[in-house]
């Protein structure tokens, strides 16, 4: 396999986003636009990435690292232009074999197919391929000069002229070299611009005068969206979705209403899954055959097994993990716990740090109490127990299974299997008390109003 380096351009300030946040971290389908970048890169078979940022970029930073810690980073401390950052990747390009891909970290639908359709042509005996596209208005990019399947130059926008700016094939985000070529121009480029600006695009012109075999791969237009404000990382989002519902539904999954179902991009969904409206999916979610997700519920990094229930208005939180056939009903939030084969949890209930057994039965209102103020506690319920509702279960606590835990009643001591556990206080009725109390409100509301 040819040896790929990517280089990743990530400097820019982004300010159009109005944000303390650096624009690629924006997130698309749950993940930031960098790393849907990255990820592609990965997908074309990179073997080595390069990111370069900016010098208060160390979030940027910290982030990919977290995602992908073989990343090497690099620093433009000085905003001089696209080829300028790509060049302060030196220290891995100077030794680099194969190929170079240099690609905009702002594009957050890019696929690894995006990338083959450059490197193909490398592989096709070009020197230099760059990735092109035909946007329905090509105001701000620029303009492909070519001459039949040959790419002469890339004019930028601010500096073409008004017949070149008719032309409707635009750069789109990558632009590969064999390495040798690449090492051999890329300290040629100059600042003959209206910006001022090192432009890497310059390399296609300097590629030619060379004698360099320069050409041209084409991609769809959604997929080489930039994202530059508020406006297009929504539109972003809004086609992501769309591919995911479509991805799923063509797999086998039911989406009742997919328009109004949101994924993130590492969702995993098996094939007989119904999805009722109004759902979304945040990172970290695996559902099994013949689940239902009942309307309104929010599931983010949960499990849920074959043929489990979920919802409607139900919170599974992360690491919730729902066994074969569990149920979860309406108005239930589910946090790091495991809910067993069968087990019920209706309605009305917090379940957290929690180990529910087979076949036990969770009543409406139960909640485990598992936070002191300082530190979190686990409850463990054996198989086949019964909790009445609006009991709480103060943790530590371990309920045996087989066990009844009678309605409203506060448990603090463990329960041993089979047993009957009352934790409330005694009833006590007394006659005619509840119509004196009455009569008393009545008169203190009456004083009070004939006061006004």
């Amino acid at each position: 396999m040819t040896e790929l380096l990517s280089i990743i351009l990530a400097a820019g300030e982004g300010t159009r986003m109005r944000s303390a946040t650096p624009k690629v971290l924006h997130q698309v389908g749950g993940m930031a636009i960098i790393a849907h970048v990255a990820r592609a890169a990965r997908e074309a078979g990179s073997t080595r990435i390069a990111m370069v940022t900016g010098p208060k970029h160390d979030a940027i930073r910290s982030a990919i690292t977290a995602a992908q810690p073989d990343v090497h980073h690099f620093e433009q401390t000085v905003a001089r232009g696209t080829a300028h950052a790509a060049s302060m990747a030196r220290p891995l390009f100077e030794t680099a074999e194969g190929y170079i891909a240099v690609v905009y970290g702002d594009h957050p639908l890019l696929r690894g197919d995006n990338f083959r359709a450059v490197l193909e042509r490398l592989d096709d005996g070009l020197d230099v391929a760059i990735l092109g596209f035909e946007p329905k208005d090509p105001t701000g990019y620029g303009r492909f000069i070519t001459d039949g399947e040959k790419l002469l130059a890339i004019r930028e926008h601010k500096d073409a002229s008004d017949i070149e700016r008719q032309i409707g094939l635009c750069n789109a985000c990558i632009l590969a070299f064999r390495a040798d070529v690449f090492r051999e121009l890329i300290d040629k480029v100059e600042t003959n611009n209206a910006q001022g600006e090192y432009y890497l695009t310059d390399l296609v012109g300097l590629a030619n005068a060379a004698g360099k075999k320069v050409g041209y791969g084409i991609a769809p237009e959604n997929d080489v969206m930039g994202v530059n404000d508020r406006s297009q990382l929504a539109h972003a989002e809004g086609l992501f979705q769309e591919l995911r519902r479509l991805d799923f539904m063509k797999a086998g999954v039911t989406l009742k209403d997919p328009k109004s179902v949101w994924f993130s991009y590492d969702t995993e969904i098996a094939r007989d899954v119904t999805v009722e409206p109004n759902v979304v999916f945040g990172p970290g979610v695996v559902i099994e055959e013949g689940a239902v997700i009942h309307a309104f519920s929010h599931i983010e990094g949960a499990h849920i097994g074959r043929n489990a229930s979920v919802g409607p208005f139900a919170r599974l939180r992360p690491e919730a993990n729902l066994h074969e056939g569990a149920k979860v009903g309406n108005f239930v939030e589910i946090k790091k716990a495991e809910i067993g084969r069968g087990a019920k949890v209706s309605h009305l209930t917090y379940i957290g740090d929690a180990t529910i057994g087979d076949n036990v039965n969770i009543g409406a209102g139960v909640i485990t109490a598992n936070y002191d103020g300082y530190n979190k506690h686990r409850t463990v319920i054996g198989d086949n127990a019964f909790i009445g509702s609006n009991s709480s279960l103060i943790a530590p606590v371990m309920i045996g299974a087989g066990a009844l835990v009678a309605s409203g009643s506060v448990i603090t001591d463990d329960v041993e299997a089979d047993a009957l556990a009352l934790g409330r206080a005694l009833q006590v009725a007394k006659p005619g008390r509840a119509k004196a109390i009455f009569e008393r409100l009545a008169k203190v509301k009456k004083l009070k109003t004939e006061g006004n």
